[in-house]
């Protein structure tokens, strides 16, 4: 039994002209990408099947293209969180409409502008030098080894918090010099929470379009001063996934 097909939707834009965006390579089968308007607004989407789709990387990468692809020629875009997936053109156009005070406000917010994410990760012989020159952590490390496992119970509990305290400080000291240099060159910056155990910052920054090169020459310049403690994934031009937030009702597959 063939799937019923619907409307997958990937980012609003503003416009009062119907736009074609070529075609994307979705669930196996080449889809033009069209447009639905409302006002000045219009969703960028497609025709795929009604169901649940889950972030795989290779879904995940598709839908990522296509707003890049869209950012090319748009100044205004408003990203739409994966896996959005209507059961017609009709209902796509309510919900556009229903979106329309929020998007009439974010227009101008996103107009040429987009965002980029900068993760600093320490280096693992700085981190362990660093450990090394606390003598407080190194003094508790000692007292927990010289005890029995029962014995040392609440020493190694201590010593976790010690060396949980220790790293925070040491993202406190990434955030003071990095963050908030970047900061201030930024329309709007978010420091997000970090993953892994050696990630100091996973920041977000939404810029002007005409400050991307001031921008990129500060990361360089911060890059230069700690390339020695860490190491830069520097990533962008990306949509203001961080600095938007709308949420959609999501057609339940029949």
């Amino acid at each position: 039994m063939a799937e019923e097909n619907g409307v997958y939707v990937f980012c609003c834009i503003q416009t009062k002209e119907d736009k074609d965006f070529g075609v994307v390579n979705f669930e196996g089968e080449d889809r033009p990408i069209f447009t639905v308007p409302y006002e000045d607004a219009a969703m960028v989407a497609i025709e795929a099947p009604i169901k649940i789709y889950h972030p795989k990387k290779d879904n995940l990468m598709t839908h990522q293209q296509v707003i890049s692809k869209v950012m090319e020629s748009e100044s205004a875009v408003v990203p739409i969180s994966f896996g959005n997936v209507f059961q017609s053109r009709e209902d796509t156009e309510v919900l556009l409409k229903n979106l329309y005070p929020q998007l009439a406000k974010l227009f101008p917010e996103v107009r040429n502008k987009f965002e980029v994410g900068l993760k600093v990760v320490g280096k693992k012989d700085w981190l362990e030098r660093e450990v090394q020159q606390n003598k407080k952590v190194m003094k508790q490390k000692e007292t927990v080894a010289n005890k029995t496992e029962a014995a040392g119970y609440f020493d190694r509990i201590k010593l976790g918090e010690m060396a949980e305290n220790f790293f925070n400080s040491l993202k406190q000291d990434v955030e003071d010099d990095i963050h908030d240099s970047l900061s201030k060159l930024a329309v709007s910056a978010k420091s997000n929470e970090t993953l892994g155990e050696k990630m100091l910052l996973n920041g977000a920054y939404l810029i002007d379009r005409d400050k991307e090169e001031d921008f990129d020459k500060r990361v360089n310049e911060l890059h230069e001063r700690w390339k020695d403690k860490v190491d830069f994934k520097y990533t962008g031009p990306w949509p203001a996934y961080n600095f938007i937030n709308i949420k959609l009702k999501v057609e339940e597959p029949t």
